[in-house]
């Protein structure tokens, strides 16, 4: 597979991006790349899935990749999901979402055009390979969270906004597989009054991952409504634990008087 690179290279804020495409026998991969000015081959990537209301440059997709490629030197690679952006069908959104979840595949699919995906940008020369994390929320995880299991190169994730479910019944199965292999890193972010995911399925995947390193942050309000310093948090987390430098974790025994 080679990429079809779309126009030129653009500035966007303190980064630079390009938009390609990647052609498959059923379906084209469509994206974007980012890169800073003092991102060298070899530097860490971050991939990024939007949700299922936007498309590869949703918020807070750009600001995170452009801080992560302007303050670190990092790569960011964010996809089109099904139905989404330059693949999107009728309407597009979460109108196309519902059923195209309810679709068995889906998930097999979209993992598949993640790996070609990943194997095509870190095969160019000016790339390379170096660490890989993940960062996706909602849809993001939906279809995230299987991509990061199936993914050895993967070693820091980002899920959230999203939780074990009971339909579609096929992907059930598929979210608690791929919780139990995800043993990398893991940074989770839900919403406590979250009305597509419950408090209940939220929690119940955290607990399903397999990761001894996993933490998660919990804020009052609906399902878009992430507070911007969780954010610049996740942003932190995957440059210091891609670069390296994260501390290991201490725990502190409290001590109760009697």
């Amino acid at each position: 597979m080679q990429i079809q690179w779309e126009g030129d290279v653009k500035r966007e804020r303190d980064a630079f991006i390009r938009e390609f495409t990647i052609s498959q026998t059923d379906r084209p991969i469509t994206g974007v790349l980012w890169h800073g000015e003092t991102t060298k081959p070899g530097a860490p990537l971050v991939c990024f899935g939007h949700g299922a209301s936007g498309d590869r440059h949703q918020r807070p997709i750009p600001r995170i990749a452009n801080q992560l490629a302007r303050d670190h030197g990092f790569f960011g690679l964010s996809l089109d999901g099904p139905v989404h952006g330059r693949r999107q069908v009728g309407a597009g959104g979460r109108e196309a979402f519902w059923p195209e979840w309810e679709r068995p595949g889906t998930v097999e699919e979209m993992v598949r055009d993640w790996r070609n995906a990943l194997t095509a940008v870190s095969s160019l020369p000016e790339v390379g390979s170096g660490p890989v994390g993940y960062w996706g929320l909602s849809m993001g995880t939906i279809y995230g969270a299987p991509f990061v299991a199936a993914e050895p190169r993967i070693s820091a994730a980002v899920l959230g906004l999203m939780g074990i479910v009971s339909k579609p019944a096929h992907y059930t199965p598929t979210i608690q597989a791929a919780a139990k292999e995800i043993s990398c890193p893991v940074f989770f972010i839900m919403q406590l009054e979250d009305e597509l995911f419950n408090r209940e399925e939220c929690l119940a995947l955290f607990d399903a991952f397999s990761s001894s390193d996993k933490r998660l942050h919990a804020n009052s309000g609906l399902h878009p409504f992430v507070p911007i310093d969780e954010l610049d948090f996740s942003a932190d987390f995957l440059a210091d634990t891609l670069k390296g430098i994260r501390p290991q974790r201490e725990n502190m025994t409290l001590l109760v008087s009697s």
